[in-house]
């Protein structure tokens, strides 16, 4: 119990940094296993427990103090040339070898001339058709980290929905039905005492999972009413209402519309609603009736068995493979509320009764203040609450600590005055972007008061962490990879990636890629609430690969992390990993090309030849990502267009949609030998604007109002360097 010690030793109030070390060890340090018990009789019953996973295992083991993630993040070594030289600025077009292969308006000739490159609107739907047309047309390509970045979108979105579906849907089923017995064996125990009516909510608690895991799950009498209504709340979505099982408490019922990937199959929206049910509802501590609802909890699952299993290896099994995948809960937990438990009682009881005793429970809300509140606030608070107060609790498999939600927090009301919902560029400013920080400020985000003071704050938390921190899970990692996508480019970089337009498309491609981030993990990951106030012919230069080799060596990291973190606990299928090494391998290879480039070497013909049939090697990747069920008939479903809800404000009953749509045409000059050429690539589109919560969008009805014409616009700050 090291990790619980050092969580107890903790203030209440803590830096990001205290915090940090705290969630690493919540996530990676297992709880003490209770004592060996007795199957309870009678039994659950017959259980479709899925088959063994070979090495799942890894929470079990004290060894990971030392290694807290579930593998190590490798560094790929880059180099950078201290001068590129090249061409100078603006650029003569006149000049260019191959200008006959485009045809530009005045405006995209301006922005071409001055800033070397250009990005226009196009229509495609993937980057790998953008980069087979231009290969066609015979026009040289320009391979960018929008498109890789995209690619790893794909396939962590690709592993997380089969580990979803193959293994974690079958356990929480299993979980949840066990729970549900173990809860309806502590009803009946407790039924003529204090406890009684609190346990019966717990046996709706579970019912209310169960029922969204199972339709055909037949309702106990004792609770039929209460998980009808609560159900009819979560098929309404409708918004803020009081929870039907849980007296004055009020649940933002709009979070349960699936997203992402989970409006594909059945499987998925009943995985979605069910895991959101655990992620949100909160048993606060500063209610007793809800402590002792999770203390009832936190027993019975320390002594249930399903099939001979404990089921506690059930929940191990969902929640850590999920914290490699996005991160841990910055709520309490099982682990927090058993470690608690012994310390208090001195064991974990085993007569649920114990929890009557009031000197207690006083005593262990007294001891479970004392760990880390919730840095990320997802749920009604009003602003004359206390926040820490209002919002520490536990939650049964709690949404994740994210950095990029406890930014927007940090610069939200009541933190930042009349600041309700945060920017993307929020996420980039905080981790040292300045012109990230300038398109603030001209937005005038950084006029309401406290801005700047937060920002200041958070900006020096977030430059103090090292790379243990970003690489502690696959989530975190994705982040670091931005870095030296966002960062100024020096004399090392061509002429292009100098200029003030280019670090606005850096900036561009970091948001387009968190979009897709956030997307991906939409279902574990915290949302932050603003608190309430009431092949073609030879041609003389054959492609280029956007220079930035210590994105590719990120990336190539991240990738081979991904490998061997999932890959030893049997969460990866063979193809699966087979498309992870061959995008690997990629990386590394347009590693090794921009190194040539920044340094003026020659690329071997076996360098451009990847270049040149780069639209077929993202297509391979892209057809590797897609679902190979039935309903999708083999068919590409994938589409670059997808939409994501990363904050809500309650005040206004909005939320902040980040979207991507169509791939964009970019058009870049660049030279070789002495020789300028205009090659074509592609990019994401962007889009940032408010919604309202209660018809949060799907994938699915962002890609309609794309195709209708009524998408929202573009970011306004985009023009210097999209031309329509």
């Amino acid at each position: 119990m090291i990790g619980k010690a050092l969580r107890k030793s903790m203030p209440a109030r803590c830096c990001l940094a205290t915090m940090l070390v705290s969630l690493l060890l919540a996530g990676c340090i297992p709880a003490e296993t209770p004592p060996p018990s007795p199957k309870p009789s009678p039994s659950p019953g017959a259980i479709a427990t899925p088959e063994p996973v070979a090495g799942v295992g890894f929470m079990s083991s004290p060894v990971l103090v030392e290694d807290v993630t579930f593998s190590t993040y490798v560094p790929v070594e880059s180099s950078l040339h201290p001068s590129h030289g090249g061409y100078i600025l603006p650029v003569a077009l006149d000049d260019v070898s191959n200008g006959e292969l485009f045809q530009f308006t005045s405006d995209q000739e301006h922005l071409l001339t001055e800033n070397g490159f250009v990005v226009m609107p196009a229509e495609h739907d993937e980057f790998f058709t953008l980069y087979q047309t231009a290969h066609d047309q015979q026009r040289p390509l320009f391979v960018t980290t929008d498109s890789v970045l995209h690619v790893y979108h794909l396939l962590f979105d690709k592993v997380l929905r089969t580990a979803e579906e193959e293994h974690f849907f079958g356990d929480l089923v299993a979980l949840t039905r066990g729970m549900l017995w173990a809860s309806q064996s502590q009803y009946e125990a407790l039924r003529g005492t204090a406890l009684e009516e609190i346990a019966r909510r717990n046996v709706a608690y579970f019912a209310v999972a169960l029922k969204l895991l199972d339709p055909e799950t037949q309702i106990p009498d004792s609770v039929r009413q209460e998980v009808e209504s609560e159900l009819a709340l979560i098929e309404a979505h409708e918004g803020f209402a009081e929870s039907a099982i849980f007296p004055g408490y009020e649940e933002d019922y709009s979070q349960y519309v699936p997203r992402g990937h989970y409006t594909r199959n059945e499987t998925r929206r009943r995985f979605f609603k069910a895991m959101m049910w655990y992620g949100r509802m909160n048993f606060r501590l500063k209610e007793p009736e809800e402590t002792r609802s999770a203390l009832l909890i936190a027993q019975a699952l320390s002594r249930v068995e399903i099939d001979g299993e404990p089921g506690s290896d059930l929940w191990e099994r969902i929640y850590g493979p999920t914290v490699f995948f996005v991160g841990a809960t910055d709520d309490l937990n099982i682990y927090d509320y058993q470690a608690v438990m012994e310390e208090v009682y001195g064991s974990i009881p085993e007569d649920p009764a114990a929890f009557l005793d009031d000197d207690r429970l006083e005593a262990f809300i007294e001891a479970a203040r004392e760990l880390p509140p919730p840095q990320i606030n997802s749920m009604w608070v009003w602003v004359w609450e206390d926040r820490e107060e209002a919002t520490q609790g536990f939650r049964f498999m709690g949404q994740r600590f994210v950095i990029d939600a406890y930014i927007f927090q940090q610069l939200i009301y009541s933190n930042v005055d009349g600041r309700f919902l945060p920017k993307g560029l929020d996420v980039f400013a905080a981790m040292g972007s300045d012109e990230a920080y300038e398109l603030l400020d001209e937005m005038g985000e950084t006029q309401y008061p406290g801005y700047v003071e937060q920002m200041d704050k958070v900006r020096e938390e977030i430059a103090a962490l090292e790379m243990d921190s970003w690489t502690q899970n696959l989530y975190w990692s994705w982040l670091y990879a931005f870095q030296p996508v966002i960062a100024p480019k020096d004399e090392g970089f061509p002429a292009f990636m100098r200029t003030e337009a280019w670090s606005q498309k850096d900036l561009h491609t970091a948001l387009g890629s968190w979009t897709e981030l956030k997307h991906d993990t939409i279902l574990y990951a915290k949302q932050a609430y603003a608190e309430l106030t009431a092949m073609p012919p030879q041609m003389a230069l054959q492609g280029y690969v956007e220079p930035n080799p210590e994105a590719y060596a990120r990336l190539a990291s991240l990738t081979r992390m991904t490998i061997d973190g999932l890959g030893e606990r049997n969460l990866l299928s063979a193809d699966d990993r087979d498309s992870l090494e061959y995008l690997e391998e990629l990386l590394l290879s347009l590693k090794t090309i921009a190194e040539k480039e920044l340094a003026a070497n020659t690329l071997t013909e076996s360098e451009y030849d990847l270049i040149n049939s780069y639209g077929d090697i993202l297509e391979r990747l892209t057809v590797a990502a897609a679902d190979k069920e039935e309903e999708f008939g083999g068919a590409i479903e994938e589409e670059a267009a997808i939409v994501a809800d990363v904050a809500t404000d309650p005040n206004s009953g909005t939320v902040l949609e980040e979207a991507t749509g169509k791939v964009f045409e970019m058009y870049v000059v660049v030279e070789e030998d002495g020789q300028l050429m205009v090659t074509e690539g592609g990019i994401f589109s962007y889009y940032e604007f408010a919604w309202p919560m209660g018809d949060r969008l799907t994938d699915e009805s962002w890609r309609e109002m794309l195709n209708s014409g009524e998408a929202p616009p573009r970011p306004a700050w985009t023009s210097s360097f999209v031309s329509p």
